[in-house]
């Protein structure tokens, strides 16, 4: 069973014109392991102290989850992770030639001393350790290898393999973390971003390829085009792949209710799995076959997810949606006499943009029938 690793308070709220207080972040939390997260990585504590403060907080919720802070692979980071009790920590480290140059000034050796230093300084304190490969996916394979081997013989227990800038395909992340996979060195962990809308596609591949965990956010919440979607990988690993995975439709709502008012985000009404719109169904063809079965063009409930079916009354609507609309206002009506009212109805949804409301159309239906 995949794990999942959410970084909704890490990684999320580095989006940019985002920041959580202190409340909202204790309520994601929980809200983040009501619906079945494994493992939070919930800040970091190199920021300061107020940062540490909101990390003690939430460990002191005592969560059956494991939290992790992110660090980078720097004894004065691990040091602030240590002051606030966490028992697990991400170390990371660029890995591409651009980032090493960047950060390290294109010295290698200096880099492998540090990560040295402080996984050694992290295991001797019993800490989890997670080994996070920045920019992975810009990165020479031999290389990574290279990091992999090392942070074995040094006793880390994962290796977070990251698709930083979101170039990934899921063929060649398949491919890659095969190889990677193969060798057996460390578990490997996919961090993914959504450039090219590919971070959950990536995500789940990388799992079908031998990675053991996934990073995710609320809503896909992260740096640029943000993360693989906590929601939609949850769902997909029940659905798709089978998983016994606990998701609370009371508390999914909430918890993207928090997220999105916290980041003072617009979520799309089409959006996947929890889209205000998801379960409606103007369509004709497609109304009148959920009207006979449930599950003719939904792969799964609404209820599941606390979302609700409507039928709106638009301009690709058939007869089946009037008469369920009629219905419903205690008309019983024939159907072949509805087919009369689908000109009008196409002609004052398009002109206006906006669907009927129910009392226009028994307006409508009321002209009808007195011509």
């Amino acid at each position: 069973m995949a794990w999942i690793n959410d970084t909704t308070l890490r990684d999320g709220e580095q989006a940019p014109y985002v920041a959580f207080n202190t409340h909202e972040k204790l309520e994601i939390a929980q809200g983040l392991v009501a619906c079945g997260a494994d493992e939070l990585e919930i800040g970091i504590p190199a920021m300061g102290s107020r940062e540490q403060e909101d990390i003690k907080e939430l460990l002191s919720l005592g969560l059956d989850a494991q939290m992790m802070t992110w660090n980078r692979a720097h004894m004065l980071d691990l040091e602030a992770s240590l002051s606030c009790g966490v028992k697990a920590v991400d170390l990371s480290i660029p890995v591409s030639d651009i980032l090493i140059d960047v950060k390290f000034g294109g010295d290698k050796e200096r880099m492998f001393r540090q990560l040295e230093e402080v996984v050694t300084v992290a295991k001797k304190e019993g800490i989890y350790v997670c080994i996070g490969a920045e920019d992975s996916s810009r990165a020479s394979l031999p290389f990574i290898e290279e990091v992999m081997r090392f942070g074995k013989a040094l006793n880390a227990d994962r290796f977070r393999y990251c698709d930083t800038v979101g170039i990934m395909t899921p063929s060649r992340t398949f491919d890659t973390i095969s190889h990677l996979s193969r060798l057996d060195l460390l578990p490997i962990e996919m961090h993914t971003h959504n450039d090219y809308g590919l971070a959950n596609a990536n995500a789940l591949s990388g799992l079908d390829a031998g990675a053991i965990s996934v990073n995710t956010t609320v809503v896909g919440l992260g740096e640029r085009a943000g993360n693989a979607s906590f929601e939609q990988i949850s769902m997909a690993l029940k659905h798709l792949y089978r998983e016994e995975r606990n998701i609370d439709a009371v508390a999914m709502r909430a918890l993207i209710d928090t997220v999105t008012k916290a980041a003072n985000m617009y979520l799309a009404p089409n959006a996947p799995i929890v889209g205000e719109r998801l379960f409606a169904h103007e369509s004709g063809i497609h109304a009148d076959g959920m009207m006979k079965h449930g599950s003719a063009y939904e792969p799964f409930d609404a209820d599941e997810v606390g979302g609700h079916r409507e039928f709106p009354i638009g301009k690709h609507s058939g007869t089946s949606t009037i008469m369920y609309h009629l219905k419903a206002l205690g008309i019983d009506a024939d159907k072949a006499s509805l087919k009369n009212l689908l000109p009008s109805i196409r002609e004052i949804v398009t002109s206006r943009k906006r669907v009927l409301e129910g009392d226009e159309l028994l307006h409508l239906y009321r002209d009808s029938v007195c011509l």
